[in-house]
């Protein structure tokens, strides 16, 4: 099919993940702004994506999710990782265990002190209040008038009450709110972002409340092959959709909130990045940036797991389906019980050491038993608990296989290639095997299935477990991380160093990762980058 004419807006978002949502509907406020939001994916209308139990056959298709796989982690034995994406509007906000978390107040300040001004915890704090909307909740900690419904669960799992008793027992406190203090060790169960029962992702929030708006054009299903330039200056995109190969051209600026892989992916087809590496691939180079797709973080997380005997778990079992029935029942009829779990349901944070400034530990307790990610069933009935390092030390990297744009890039997040993360992690394998060990559990303790009777708890037995089974918990940051220094991509204005009218606004733009998940920072992004955009700053 051959090109079709150019088109004209004014702000071209390429990405409806957490960050572009937000971005579109803060920008189409202004009558006299056009916004148009490009997106892979397709709509985020199905019943799977809006029933938060829906999230493990999310995790197992291909449908709404990128799919993606790392190269094979040396320090992980050679494996390659599984990395579900959201690919579809909304992002990976359509298929993420809803968690609201915005992470520790110190992360931000260290943004700032690291040569970021405007990103301090004073700073970034009213940009969360702003999109929040949690009526009932202290109002000098969450924001009631925003578009976010952020809810407590309306049915917790028995068992999750009975892990923070267990977690209790070890030391950690009950929390009720893990965003009331500076300091969040502690337990409890997770704020989510849902309304009434259902998963209300950032599509839901920022993009439904405004599809009639004349000035914002949505696109689902169009593929962003590169950024087009006039110099250096990024004057449009081209893009594969419906219609075929396609131009879209800005009067204003192009913004890029494809997330963590797919962003430095398209600065790399774009001719942005590493010359010597861009020209090897045939591509002409509009800017040497070495910075781009270096600096990749990611939260590596270990789980230990515990057969529980009262059956209170979702399990797979004979007993399951006549359950799930009558749960899928009441779910129609009230929007309440099993199905409305967002399965991550409790957790928290906690210190591998004493003295630590904050905690470099997180739990998600699940009341099933997981394995890869639930695409490998197991059967019987159980609880598994996550234990990931909050701050790791080692750094990886985004780069092409090739000049292909519909190509997967290379993810390497080069795991554990720092020595000071393996013991972290270790530590929070010991907490969680501790915790699931505690008598606090009564009827419903039983053995140990992860890492097993069989594994010691010396350093070398932990490691190799450790080294055989660990997974991501789907927080990649920092591939176009904001700072100053000759390896960062972005200015703490966001704007992509060296080029004009183009910014990144997503979680690659992040120097650290934050304590916790990144889902609702991703939209504090997008929150700033409006207010930077529309002279709110």
């Amino acid at each position: 099919m051959p090109p079709q004419p150019d088109e004209q807006t004014d702000y071209i978002i390429v990405g409806a993940g957490s960050a572009g949502c937000v971005l579109a509907h803060r920008l189409s406020e202004r009558a006299d702004t056009a916004v148009c939001l490009i997106e892979a994916g397709g709509e985020n209308r199905s019943p799977v994506i809006d029933t938060p139990m829906g999230l493990p056959l999310l995790l197992r298709g291909r449908r709404h999710n990128w799919y993606l796989e790392t190269e094979a982690q040396g320090e992980l034995r050679g494996r390659r990782l599984y990395w579900p994406r959201g690919k579809v509007l909304g992002g990976s906000s359509s298929i993420n265990a809803m968690i609201y978390m915005r992470g520790h107040p110190g992360d931000y300040d260290d943004w700032a002190a690291a040569g970021n001004p405007g990103w301090a915890w004073s700073d970034v704090l009213p940009r969360f209040l702003r999109h929040e909307h949690a009526p009932g909740s202290d109002p000098a900690h969450h924001g009631s008038s925003g578009p976010l419904h952020v809810s407590d669960l309306r049915s917790p799992n028995p068992l999750s009450l009975d892990f923070l008793r267990a977690a209790e027992a070890c030391g950690l406190p009950r929390r009720e709110d893990f965003h009331d203090a500076q300091d969040p060790q502690g337990c409890g169960l997770y704020k989510v972002t849902q309304w009434q029962g259902r998963r209300w992702s950032a599509a839901n929030a920022f993009i439904d409340p405004v599809r009639h708006r004349g000035n914002l054009q949505l696109r689902t299903g169009c593929r962003v092959t590169r950024v087009l330039f006039d110099g250096r200056r990024a004057v449009g995109v081209e893009l594969l959709g419906p219609r075929g190969r396609q131009r879209l051209r800005a009067r204003a600026e192009v913004l890029l909130c494809a997330g963590a892989v797919h962003s430095p992916q398209l600065l790399l087809l774009s001719g942005i990045g590493d010359a010597a590496a861009l020209r090897a691939l045939g591509i002409d180079v509009v800017l040497d940036v070495p910075g781009v797709g270096r600096g990749l973080q990611d939260h590596l997380d270990v789980t230990a797991s515990m057969r529980e005997h009262l059956h209170a778990s979702v399990g797979v079992g004979p007993r399951m389906l006549p359950r799930l029935m009558a749960q899928a029942w009441r779910y129609a009829g009230h929007r309440d019980g099993l199905l409305s779990s967002n399965a991550a349901e409790a957790g928290g944070f906690a210190r591998s050491r004493p003295g630590l400034a904050r905690p470099d530990l997180q739990l998600h307790f699940l009341p099933s038993l997981l394995r890869d990610h639930g695409r490998r069933l197991v059967w019987g009935y159980g609880v598994t608990l996550h234990a990931c390092a909050l701050r790791p030390a080692s750094r990886g990297t985004i780069s092409l296989r090739s000049p292909d744009p519909l190509a997967p890039p290379r993810i390497d997040p080069a795991y554990l290639s720092h020595p000071d993360d393996l013991p972290v992690l270790r530590q929070g394998l010991r907490l969680a095997r501790r915790v699931l060990g505690s008598p606090a559990w009564g009827r419903h303790a039983g053995v140990e299935l992860s890492p097993g009777p069989g594994v010691g708890d010396d350093d070398a037995a932990l490691d190799a477990y450790i080294r055989e089974n660990a997974e991501t918990i789907y927080h990649p940051v920092g591939s176009c991380r904001m700072g100053h220094d000759a390896f960062a991509v972005v200015d703490s204005r966001l704007r992509v160093r060296g080029v004009d009218a183009l910014r990144v606004v997503d979680a690659s733009i992040m120097p650290t990762l934050v304590g916790g998940n990144t889902n609702a920072p991703s939209m504090m992004i997008g929150e700033m980058a409006a207010d930077f955009l529309l002279g709110r700053a």
